[in-house]
């Protein structure tokens, strides 16, 4: 039985594509994404990774939730404190990073290959001294494992929570799968299943804090606005079911309200619900066009692979 009656369906998607593509507009990044025929990239048609990335409100919601577990590591936040425009362009770093999730998983190897080497070009460039007199640099293997892991999590969950239902043996087969990513940025020792996941998160958290830069960038990130319509009920929602998606741990350091909690659990619920109407919105996106260009049926992507 269909969510919505056809009408109402066909008008709740074509507004939810608007939605998506006012946000994160198609085309800008110069991939070619439909050429050269037979080129898997990274991955390829028959990973658990096209299937979780191709999810867009798993994806954008667990984003965030990685943007929040993130800003409890000082020296992994004090990069984008430190060194970045995200208080007067946060939209455009999200696009940026968008982008550069989208290409690494979809487009052909050359072009995969151009990002990460031109991101680890400017990771090169990006060091300095916390407050506290501890030095860092945007190249720390250690740093970039755990922005990887964090990711990667809030990536898996978005998709486990609102999308459909991930097995632990796939869950564990993306964990292995997309650690390559991370790994060609200089990441080492990069978690490869749930339970490595688990420990390192529990291995990370002595080191974890709220301090305040990290509200400064929460802040900043709770007062993003979309260019879309009603962009504070479409912020509150993402970022609520983002944070519906944090471990236990992460919500107590980060010092979530009952209400806050409450809140996240109704975002989560409203998302789930919404998940058809987006897979209907966007079904001719990036991962259909990396399909094709692969010679396969884009409807393959809604199964799990052998």
């Amino acid at each position: 039985m269909p969510l919505l009656p056809g009408p109402v369906s066909a008008i709740a998607t074509a507004r939810i594509r608007r939605w998506v593509l006012d946000a994160f507009p198609r085309d800008r990044s110069g991939i070619a994404y439909d050429a050269p025929p037979g080129d898997p990239g990274w991955f390829g048609p028959d990973s658990v990774t096209w299937r979780i990335h191709s999810e867009f409100p798993g994806m954008l919601a667990g984003g965030l939730c990685a943007l929040m577990l993130q800003l409890l590591h000082p020296r992994a936040l004090a990069g984008v404190h430190d060194h970045s425009n995200f208080r007067e362009d946060l939209v455009g770093r999200l696009r940026r990073t968008t982008g550069f999730v989208a290409g690494t998983s979809y487009a052909p190897a050359a072009e995969v290959e151009k990002l990460v080497e031109r991101v680890r070009r400017i990771h090169a460039r990006i060091a300095g001294t916390l407050p506290d007199g501890r030095g860092y640099a945007a190249d720390d293997p250690e740093l970039l494992t755990w922005v990887h892991v964090t990711e990667a999590y809030g990536f898996l969950e978005g998709c486990r929570r609102y999308c459909r239902e991930v097995p632990a043996d796939i869950a564990d087969r993306y964990y292995d799968e997309y650690r390559r990513v991370a790994e060609a940025l200089g990441a080492r020792e990069v978690p490869a299943s749930e339970a490595q996941v688990r420990d390192y998160f529990a291995a990370q958290q002595p080191q974890l804090c709220m301090d305040a830069r990290s509200r400064d960038v929460l802040e900043v990130l709770e007062a993003i606005r979309l260019p879309v319509p009603l962009p504070g009920v479409s912020r509150d929602l993402f970022l609520s079911a983002g944070a519906a998606l944090l471990p236990e741990w992460a919500q107590r350091l980060l010092g979530h309200s009952r209400g806050q909690r409450l809140r996240a659990k109704l975002a989560a619920r409203v998302l789930r619900g919404s998940a058809p109407l987006f897979r209907a919105a966007l079904g001719d996106g990036i991962a259909t066009r990396a399909c094709r260009r692969m010679g396969r049926d884009p409807c393959s992507l809604l199964q799990w692979p052998p």
